[in-house]
This record gives C-alpha cells, structure tokens and sequence, in this order.
C-alpha cells in the first residue's frame, strides 16, 4: 500500500531525530571554524588603482569631449587584457627574481577590475604576504605605465595610488572568512542532517505504534505486549509471587 506523507509526518520525523540533526550541524560547524581558523593559512589582499585619462588635456588644455571619454573607456578593455601578457609580466619577473614567480604565476596572481562608467581600474594581488602581495602589485602598476607608452604611443595612463606598505603596521588578512565558512557549514550540515533523518526513516521498515499498523496494514489491533526491561520485569514478578502468597493465605484461613 502506497503511502503519502504530509507535512505533519515530515516534522514528526525531523521531531524524531532531532538530536542527531542537532549533533550533525553542531559537528559541522565547530568541525569548519577550527579549520578555518587552524589549518587556512590568512589570505592579505593589496591594490592600486590606475585612471585612463584623455591626452587632449595635456596637448590643447581643453576638456575631453564626450567621444574622447567614451574611447577611453572602450580602450579600459584593452589595457585589462595587456596587462596580464608576457609583455608586462616577464619584465616584472625578470626585474623581481625576489617574487620567486615567473610570469605565468604572475598573471594567474593579479586580478584587474574596472570601476563601471569610470576610467579607473584596479590592480588587486592576494599572497599570504601582505608585504609580497603589496610588492608585487606595485610593481606591476608602475611596470604597465612605463611599458603603455611603447606600446600604443600614448601616455594617458596615471597610477593613482600604490599599495601601502608599513613594515611596523599590522595589517588585516582578508581571508579564511571563518563566520562565513561556519555559516555554509551550518547550512550543509543541516541540509546533510534532515537528508540522513529521511534516509533512516525510509530504510526502517518496522512496525511500532498502532498507528503504524493502521497505516501500513489497514488492520485494528487487538491488543498489545508491553515491553520491560529486566529491573521491571523482577519487580513484577516479586508483586505476583505476593499476590499469590496472599491469595493461598486467605484461602486457608477461609477453609478453616
């Protein structure tokens, strides 16, 4: 017989086994927080910002048009994608053997981002140095400004900031984010915990209530054996055999 759960019987099985969901996310959680916090080595993160300005100011003294910005931001695009080549990189690891990095390495390691409708871009290196990573960003900033020029003869590149670098300034890594880390922890775990309950709820196939034997059998039941365990099962035997005692006592007394 083909039987359908509502939703009073998904919370009875939650209801059922809710300790073991509890003790599943409560493992989990304390399980990704000391990795976390333990075995992720900190992540630093370090940034420059470059704008693409327009050369007409340098050479006319008057303001870019419209069409001139426009062009500068289509050519954002362009530098973006210049910037992580062999042609910017392999001069920063040549001029930097100290990096320890080659110039694939080097284009897996910085990320470039553009601020939407503006003509900045970003340069962000993430090492677990905040000092490697600040080196490294530096250096290709002011690597990419020097080589632009050769590149397109255009000088309409400025480097806006640096990373900041403090030999005596303790900086904050931007990873492992552990609150983050034990949140998804949680989540799975949870999900993880109610799966397991349905699977074990699914697999148990006996019968333990009446009500069980309603719904899987179509049957009333009759009666029932009550189940003891041995402490009981001596204390119900001592108040029989003194049932029984009494009972002969009085039946000899009325025989008498």
């Amino acid at each position: 017989m083909q039987m359908e759960l509502e939703l009073r019987d998904y919370i009875q099985i939650i209801n059922k086994r809710k300790w073991m969901i509890v003790a599943i996310v409560l493992v989990c959680s304390m399980a990704a927080g000391l990795y976390s916090y333990f075995m992720i080595n900190p992540t630093y993160e370090a940034s420059t910002k470059i704008v693409v300005n327009n050369t007409s100011i340098d050479k006319t003294g008057t303001d870019p048009g419209l069409g001139d910005i426009e062009r500068d931001l289509r050519m954002i695009n362009t530098y973006k994608e210049i910037i992580k080549t062999p042609a910017i990189m392999k001069e920063v690891a040549e001029q930097h053997p100290d990096f320890n990095m080659n110039a694939d390495e080097l284009m897996n390691k910085v990320m470039v981002n553009s601020v939407n409708n503006t003509q900045v871009m970003t340069l962000i290196v993430k090492d677990q140095s905040y000092e490697k990573a600040a080196k490294i960003v530096n250096a290709v900033s002011l690597e990419f400004k020097e080589q632009i020029p050769t590149i397109f003869n255009v000088q309409n590149v400025t480097v806006l900031n640096l990373a900041e670098y403090n030999p005596e300034k303790v900086y904050a890594p931007v990873g492992p984010n552990i609150k983050l880390n034990i949140a998804i922890a949680l989540i799975v775990g949870l999900m993880a915990a109610v799966g397991v309950a349905f699977m074990l709820e699914y697999m148990d196939d006996t019968i333990k209530t009446e009500a069980d034997v309603l719904r899987y059998l179509d049957l009333p039941t009759i009666g029932q054996i009550a189940k003891m365990d041995h402490t009981e099962l001596e204390q119900k035997t001592a108040k029989n055999a003194r049932n029984i005692k009494a009972g002969e006592a009085s039946h000899v007394q009325i025989g008498k």
